[in-house]
Parts: structure tokens; sequence; C-alpha cells
């Protein structure tokens, strides 16, 4: 297992330095290639938005306006993205030419990636031959297209996708909680995040009867990473008075760790958009990276 191909979406530059640089160090961890990918605004995005009534020249105004908008965040991405590179030395690749022969040195590599169209469809598409994604943590107050990434890559591509706070963490995969529930989206998390797993100093498996559903208990968990090289402990979490996910991430910084490892939505979105949930609770207040799957 080898991550060898990251994607980044952006959108904007909202909190877009903490995840190009957690982009960057996983790509200097495995020498690996990262795509940032920004979607614009086209015609068929703009289109269904349009209400019914507006006169012809209100129309060619918000279009006018919404491809403006966006033409203005593509100069950002892309300032941001070139800045960034430069800064961390990361070689930028051009061009539809394959990334390095086989016989050329390995070390990171990056490339920018722009395209037009329903950001949900085409963030997801390019996600799929990805082995990992990497995105901003979505905005509680309303960043409606940084939630949309998380979830097209959550539910429609099959990648597991790391979630990055405002604040870069100082370090990543270094010290790794996992918050183990026995579902088939925990495991899912665990294959996709095997290859930092491995590098990792310290792991922990982290579980609660309150959080745990029918499936392997943290136990078999310890065994099935035992075989691949894993020298996990085992920590039992919960309390009477904070809801799970709370106490799962006040064990994670207990431990010291800068990444949790979990999955994502065991129950359904909407029941935990009604009701809460651990996958929200840690998707709205985490200050550490997250890699979740589902």
């Amino acid at each position: 297992m080898c991550v060898r191909s990251i994607l980044l979406p952006l959108g904007s530059t909202n909190h877009a330095e903490s995840a190009l640089d957690v982009g960057g160090q996983i790509a200097r961890m495995f020498d690996a290639h990262l795509t940032v990918l920004h979607v614009g605004t086209d015609m068929q995005e703009i289109g269904p938005l349009m209400g019914e009534g507006l006169s012809g020249a209100m129309m060619e105004d918000m279009i006018s306006a919404a491809l403006k908008e966006s033409a203005t965040h593509l100069k950002d991405v892309r300032r941001l993205f070139h800045d960034f590179t430069r800064d961390a030395h990361i070689p930028v690749l051009t061009g539809d030419a394959p990334l390095a022969p086989p016989d050329a040195p390995r070390g990171p590599t990056a490339s920018f990636l722009a395209h037009k169209g329903h950001t949900r469809s085409v963030v997801a598409f390019q996600a799929r031959l990805s082995d990992i994604v990497v995105v901003r943590q979505p905005d509680p107050e309303g960043d409606v297209a940084s939630s949309d990434t998380l979830h097209a890559v959550l539910f429609e591509s099959g990648r597991g996708v790391i979630i990055v706070p405002p604040d870069a963490p100082a370090s990543l995969g270094r010290r790794i909680c996992i918050g183990w529930n026995g579902t088939s989206e925990a495991a899912s998390a665990i294959h996709h995040a095997m290859p930092l797993i491995r590098r990792a100093e310290a792991v922990q498996i982290l579980y609660s009867p309150a959080y745990q559903r029918p499936g392997p208990n943290a136990r078999h968990v310890g065994a099935y990473l035992a075989l691949h090289g894993v020298d996990a402990t085992i920590h039992k979490f919960g309390s009477d008075y904070r809801p799970v996910g709370e106490d799962m991430m006040a064990a994670a910084h207990d431990f010291g760790a800068d990444m949790v490892v979990m999955g994502a939505y065991s129950h359904s979105r909407l029941r935990q958009m009604i009701l809460g949930g651990v996958t929200r609770h840690v998707l709205e207040n985490s200050d550490l990276a997250v890699l979740m799957s589902r």
C-alpha cells in the first residue's frame, strides 16, 4: 500500500493554506504527486439557479457576476498554488505527459488542474483515481461549496478523505488515533489510512460501548494491525456527561494525536443533520486532521 496520487480540490483561497500544507506533507512523505483542482462556474451550473420572472437584463447581470467571481477565484487559487509550490520547493508538472518515467529520481511533484462544470460531479470523478483526497474543513457558517466537496468525495468516490482544520497542523501522522465502532465505514477508513498508519510512531485504537455497532471489536482491530507490522494500543473512552464525538476527540488529544482515522456517517447523513452524531461533531469541531471514509 502506498500513496502516489493526492487530490486537493480548492474552490477558493479560504483556509486553503492549511490544506496545501497538509497536501505537501503527504506528497513529501510518499514522493507522491499532488493535484490541486479548481472547478469553475459554467452555464450548466448557473442556469438552474435562475428564478422565474427575471428579465433578460437581470439574468445577464447575474450570469456576468457569477462568471466574474469564478474567474477571480481561479486566479487567486492558481496564484496561491504557485506561491506554495515555489516556497515548498515542489516541482510543478504541466501538460498531459506521464508524471515521470519509471527510472526517474522520485520526489514530490504537483500540478494545477482547472475544470468547469458541476463541482460535485467533477470532484467525485477526479477523486476516483486518486489514492487520497485532502479537503478543507467545511465552514459551519455556511460555506456550501466546501461542504459539497467533502460529501462528494465521501459518498461518490470510494476514496479516503483527509479533512484539514483552518490552522495547519505542526505534524501529520506521527501519532494516530483510530475511532473504531465495528462498522464497514470504520474498516474502510483504516484501509485508506494504512500507508499513514504504518509510518506512524504511535497508534491507539479508541473504542466506547456507546459508539460500538455490531461488528469486530477493538481487540480484533489490534490483531489485524499487528499483521501489518503495527503495534497499536487500545483505549476505552467515554463519560456520562459528554457526547460520544466530544469524548472521542478529548481522548485523541490526551494521546497527543495529530490525526484521527474514523468512518463517516454510520447513521444516515439526514439523521445526523437532524439529531447530530459523531461524524457531524467531528466535522464541525475538530482541530486535528481527520481521515474519514464511508
